[in-house]
């Protein structure tokens, strides 16, 4: 809220340069922004009495922007990528498979392995348990199981990231 549309009655009010200035009706702080040619801001609406600021309102906005900007810089998004098996996968494939993992993970994603089945396949579901806990031990030194291997449907899945 900036100016007239700050309704308190009281306002405890900074100065331009940083200091202190009490509290005070927030018409007459008002009356000292206009003075100053500056925008009264309310900073601190939470507090009692709310906080308000003289400043110049764009350069102010333009800074909060900045400041948010370079925080969204900073964040690192993670993605999740997968990989999928079948139970009659062969060695030479899987092993096409845990490398393309194995990059996946040294880039700081995180990987999903899941094992497809399908129409017959769906008996044997236990039984192919071991190809997902064959992928994990293949890859266990630049890898941790984030989520251990599930059931999800038609679909036995594990999620992978990398070793801190």
């Amino acid at each position: 809220m900036i100016n007239e549309q700050i309704r308190d009655r009281e306002v405890r009010l900074i100065g331009e340069d940083g200091q202190q200035l009490g509290i005070m009706s927030a018409r007459d702080a008002l009356k000292l922004a206009k003075e100053a040619e500056l925008d009264l801001v309310k900073i601190a609406p939470g507090a009692k009495p709310p906080v308000c600021k003289i400043i110049d309102y764009g350069k102010y906005r333009y800074e909060m922007a900045r400041k948010e900007k370079e925080a969204r810089k900073k964040q690192k998004v993670i993605e999740v990528k997968e990989v999928r098996l079948s139970p009659n996968i062969d060695v030479n494939d899987l092993n096409t498979k845990m490398s393309s993992a194995r990059k996946f993970l040294q880039k700081g994603n995180k990987v999903k392995v899941s094992l497809r089945f399908r129409g017959r396949e769906m008996a044997h579901m236990q039984a192919s348990r071991h190809i997902l806990e064959d992928f994990a031990k293949a890859v266990e030194d630049i890898a941790v199981m984030d989520k251990p291997i599930k059931q999800e449907g038609r679909c036995l899945t594990m999620i992978l990231s990398e070793k801190k």
